[in-house]
């Protein structure tokens, strides 16, 4: 009895949940035009079937809302029969965006607004656009711009036909750069510090003469930043205040520092997971024991968590997170205490390449050492980096690590800022034999594909040099770079080098990274000559005239161990370069050595020490003279104050040149030198060298040792960078001639 009543109940239940439920049996759409029934059903996530509540509903309504097709729904339930009924947004037609010339700045914009032809018109998403462009008006300077919008409606096709127009106005220049409170520094450097510049007639080619916010923000970090580098731990760059100038529509632009006091490293200590071996960081306890009691540097706390993350790689400590704890004791002294800890797995998601509008992407991506779906390895990005800088044709690159669609994924911004890469160069130089001259053009971005090409073009009394120079990086989908360069030389040398030389020639070589930071630089050269002597040039001379034709293979091997290829503060890098003949009738073997050390001569400054040495030696197979053409002069670089080609033997009174060069090279830059003027480079050198091998014994004479010091200078003018030399030779021989001064003026498109 108690199994039939069982079974009466839950008839019951069962028939009462079916009579009462709402269950959706049918969906019916009303008022669509363009979009189908079925993709607004799609899009709804509404099936037959499902049960009707108000929650279901309000999630139907706002995917449908999302997807921007519709500018009005309404969801009816009635008898188990839902209805959608919709009102389409239209769509557009035609988008006219006027009013900006600049055709990269305005694809810019194109590509950034959401706004576009064949997409729904959203009057939401037209406000969104219009702050946008707003915004990158101002990011670019133009403050006093004003942005107007015109629609024309079409109902039949319901569609609009929309009209953006911009009136940039002029930019807004920045008048006065100023710095206030407990600014410590003088106002001189600080301007040398930040982007932004003050407007001057002169830099008309310059955007940072124009109030920027990014650029605001960013002078905020780069004055923190220096600060810190120098003690100021606790420096604030409390605000900015931004004066309009209604006179001339320019901008006061003023900075409130308070510096604070500086402190002392007291005590420095890493920390270890238990699992990591503590001799793998020996290192960095070496670099502890020579900072404490040293100034705090924000500078020498990264480079201590670079190198704990460099170590870290290295060892296949694969994902660490390094972070430092800071204590103060004593008032302005600080305890730090670096922790290594295992961190998370993370693998790159995507890459996104930013700012490149005139670049290929592909140019970037193919220096990119780390690649989406890898494991995310600081190190190798941060050679990414570099690598991309380079490649010589972005004025900076920044990059910034964000999360990705879940926690273990990471999504990588690349952001580049293009420069001008081409550049139109004119040469002069000033000596005790006349005057030189020269010019070229060089585009280091050709077609957008970091293709180098340049052409030359050197004049002097004696030497007509033409040059074509072609260079293209990742050839053929690799990562190697393809030289080519075609030359003609005509070299009349009868008066001073007793020859007279035509040359043309053609090379093509690559290059490519062998192994880890070491690089090899395979190159075959062809070359054709025709040397005549004059009639009072030595028996040895006239030995050497005639038509000679020269196939050689040449062979780079460069090792690179500095900190960053740009703005080089520490380690070294050494180049080993050979040429060996194929088909040559003198058969000339030529070695040569460059080995250049940087240092930085002050801790958290900007000068940095350089040292280098050049060694280079030139023989034949059969000990037969070397022709005199192919001997070894003096790099005028290597040895300023001296004439080039007019330094070491001579043979009566022609320079012929030496079978051995020495030189070293001694330098430092003197940073905040004419801090008024915008100085790329103020140095001060020493040059060392010979040229020997010829006429004179094998050995180093000693007495024949040339030296000069002086300074070189690097301005940037309203034509392009220009710039000086002033050597003063110290030691010398009789036959030498000398060049005390010379310059180099350029520009760039």
């Amino acid at each position: 009895m108690i199994r039939i009543l069982l079974k009466i109940l839950i008839l019951y239940f069962t028939l009462t949940t079916i009579l009462f439920s709402q269950i959706i049996n049918s969906i019916d759409v009303t008022g669509n035009k363009r979009i189908s029934k079925e993709s607004i059903i799609v899009f709804s996530d509404l099936n037959i079937g499902k049960e009707y509540s108000e929650n279901l509903i309000n999630n139907s309504l706002k995917k449908l809302y999302e997807t921007n097709f519709f500018e009005d729904i309404n969801i009816t339930f009635n008898d188990n029969k839902l209805s959608i009924d919709v009102i389409e947004n239209p769509i557009i037609e035609k988008l006219e965006l006027i009013g900006i010339k600049k055709k990269s700045f305005l694809e810019f914009i194109q590509d950034n607004i959401y706004l576009k032809e064949r997409v729904s018109f959203n009057e939401f998403y037209l406000n969104k656009d219009i702050n946008l462009i707003q915004n990158i008006l101002k990011t670019n300077g133009y403050y006093f711009s004003t942005i107007q919008t015109s629609l024309i409606k079409n109902d039949d096709l319901n569609s609009v036909k929309l009209k953006i127009e911009v009136n940039l106005g002029e930019k807004a220049k920045i008048k006065k750069i100023s710095f206030i409170g407990n600014k410590v520094i003088k106002d001189k450097k600080l301007l040398e510090i930040i982007a932004s510049e003050e407007h001057k007639f002169w830099k008309f080619v310059s955007n940072k003469v124009y109030l920027n916010e990014t650029l605001i923000n960013l002078d905020k970090r780069l004055l923190e930043n220096y600060y810190k580098n120098r003690g100021f731990y606790d420096v604030e760059i409390v605000d900015n205040f931004v004066e309009l100038n209604k006179e001339n529509s320019s901008f006061n632009l003023t900075y409130n520092i308070n510096a604070g006091n500086k402190f002392l490293i007291k005590n420095l200590s890493l920390t270890l997971p238990d699992d990591y071996l503590k001799e793998d960081f020996t290192n960095i306890d070496k670099i502890f024991d020579k900072n404490i009691n040293e100034n705090y540097s924000l500078r020498f706390i990264n480079n201590i968590l670079e190198e704990i993350e460099n170590i870290a790689s290295n060892r296949l400590y694969d994902f660490i997170d390094a972070k430092v704890e800071e204590e103060i004791i004593d008032g302005n002294k600080l305890n730090l205490n670096f922790i290594v800890s295992d961190s998370k797995k993370y693998y790159v998601e995507r890459i996104n390449i930013l700012g490149n509008y005139s670049t290929i992407e592909e140019v970037i991506r193919n220096k990119l050492i780390v690649d989406e779906g890898d494991p995310l390895n600081n190190l190798l990005f941060n050679k990414s980096i570099n690598e991309i800088k380079s490649l010589n044709i972005f004025k900076t690159v920044n990059s910034q690590i964000k999360d990705g669609s879940n926690d273990n994924l990471k999504i990588l911004d690349i952001t580049v800022e293009e420069q001008p890469t081409g550049e139109i160069s004119l040469s002069a130089g000033f000596g005790t034999n006349g005057v030189a001259t020269g010019g070229g053009i060089n585009e280091r971005n050709f077609l957008g594909k970091g293709i180098n090409l340049n052409t030359n073009l050197e004049l002097t009394e004696e030497t007509i040099k033409g040059q074509i120079i072609y260079s293209r990086p990742n050839f053929a989908y690799t990562d190697n770079t393809l030289f080519t360069s075609l030359r003609s030389v005509d070299n009349d040398f009868l008066t001073l080098y007793g020859y007279e030389s035509t040359e043309i020639g053609f090379s093509i070589g690559t290059r490519f990274e062998q192994y880890e930071n070491l690089f090899f630089s395979p190159e075959l050269d062809f070359l054709l000559e025709d040397l005549t002597t004059n009639t009072t040039a030595s028996s040895q001379l006239k030995k050497q005239e005639g038509s000679y034709t020269d196939f050689y293979f040449n062979y780079g091997l460069d090792y690179d161990m500095r900190d960053s290829s740009f703005n080089t503060k520490n380690g070294y890098i050494t180049k080993f370069m050979q040429q060996l003949p194929i088909v040559s009738e003198n058969n000339e073997i030529s070695n040569t050595i460059i080995y250049t050390k940087y240092n930085e001569l002050i801790k958290s400054s900007e000068m940095v020490g350089k040292a280098s040495l050049y060694l280079k030696a030139i023989n034949t197979i059969d000990g037969s003279d070397v022709r005199v053409s192919k001997r070894a002069n003096v790099p005028y670089n290597r040895l300023r104050g001296f004439e080039k080609g007019k330094v070491g033997p001579v043979d009566g009174s022609d320079y012929i040149g030496g079978n051995y060069i020495s030189t070293l090279n001694l330098s430092t830059n003197i940073p905040g030198i004419l801090s008024s003027i915008e100085i790329l480079d103020f140095n001060y050198f020493i040059d060392i060298g010979n040229v020997w091998g010829v006429d004179y014994n094998s050995s180093l004479d000693k007495s024949k040792i040339r030296s000069s010091t002086g300074i070189g200078l690097n301005v940037l003018t309203p034509v392009g960078p220009l710039s000086f030399s002033l050597a003063q030779p110290i030691t010398k021989a009789s036959s030498d001639k000398t060049e005390s001064f010379r310059f180099n003026l350029g520009t760039t498109f």
